[in-house]
């Protein structure tokens, strides 16, 4: 018989494991306490966003106004104050977003206006449904009987001088209005709670400024909530607020220059024609004129209707997916 062979069963030819390490690894480091009070998922958490946001705002709105006392600033007519003021709002609202913006690591456009978007389709559609929406606003109360348009305030210059002013204007104040309670503080809230908690929310609050105005009333500022609350829709629907900034602006001209009615309690100088109310107030809207009256209530219910039956789908935006996430937080996923 033969013998093994000694050398086959050596260890060194026997098959070899990987050495291990037998120390464990550390696992990721816990987040600290401040970590956790000031930061979630993405990010800096909504509320301190907003505090910030606001904080930067309401500075630059002082530094401004601290400028506007200086004694070597010239003083300006009613019309150029009310349109110096209004550009100042708007850089109030929207530098302090370009400031989050990088702070956050977001594109500006995520905040409802891409600029790559400026003044396109949507922008000239919206302006088409205000001008729409507030004739046929003015035309039921003619027919009513409570609404008259009387003759030319203006002659053939002055017309044209005040319809380019106001139309420059209440762009500004769309920019302003839609961005502030609408793009910037949407879009954060909803980080939070939830798209629809924050726009109704924000409308709630847009219809509450609204009472700040004179001559205004509880019905004026139900009837800014409304109207608010659909400009949300559009921003749902459209994926940003251009459509919002557009149909805001002519509506506001359609009211203010050319039927030159009050506008949430405030009749404006340079205005087409001298026309004149007649009836119960809660036809006219009585002081606050036609956005208190009830035919405005039909307008905007009409208005929601059309809209929903033409944009059926909200587009997915860096808007949408932050509701969608918004909404998560919601349901309590």
């Amino acid at each position: 018989m033969d013998e093994p062979n000694p050398s086959a069963l050596r260890p060194t030819d026997a098959p070899q494991s990987p050495p291990t390490n037998s120390e464990p690894q550390p696992g990721p480091r816990p987040p600290s306490t401040a970590e956790m009070m000031f930061l979630g998922s993405d990010g800096l958490r909504s509320g301190w966003s907003l505090l910030l946001y606001f904080l930067i705002g309401s500075s630059i709105a002082a530094g401004f106004r601290f400028l506007l006392h200086l004694p070597f600033v010239p003083h300006f007519s009613k019309l150029w104050g009310f349109f110096v003021a209004e550009c100042l709002s708007l850089t109030a609202a929207l530098v302090p977003a370009f400031i989050m913006a990088k702070i956050e690591k977001r594109s500006f456009g995520a905040y409802g206006l891409p600029i790559r978007q400026a003044f396109g389709k949507l922008f000239w559609l919206g302006m088409l449904w205000g001008i729409v929406a507030i004739t046929v606003l003015m035309l039921a109360m003619r027919a009513a009987k409570v609404f008259y348009f009387g003759q030319l305030a203006l002659d053939g210059r002055h017309i044209v001088k005040f319809a380019i002013f106001w139309i420059v204007f209440f762009v500004l104040v769309g920019f302003f209005e839609e961005f502030l309670l609408r793009g910037y503080t949407q879009f954060t809230l909803t980080r939070g709670i939830g798209f629809w908690s924050s726009a109704i929310f924000l409308s709630a609050a847009f219809g509450a400024i609204h009472l700040g105005n004179k001559g205004e009333d509880i019905f004026g500022a139900l009837a800014a909530a409304l109207i608010g609350l659909f400009f949300c829709l559009t921003l749902r629907r459209t994926g940003n607020l251009w459509f919002a900034v557009g149909l805001h602006a002519s509506w506001d001209w359609g009211e203010t220059f050319l039927y030159s009615v009050p506008n949430s309690g405030t009749t404006a100088p340079g205005h087409l024609l001298n026309s004149s109310f007649q009836g119960p107030r809660w036809l006219t809207g009585g002081s606050v004129g036609p956005e208190a009256s009830v035919f405005v209530f039909i307008v905007i219910g009409l208005m929601w209707l059309l809209f929903h039956l033409q944009y059926r789908e909200a587009v997915e935006s860096k808007q949408s997916v932050t509701a969608k996430a918004g909404e998560r937080v919601e349901a309590g996923l």
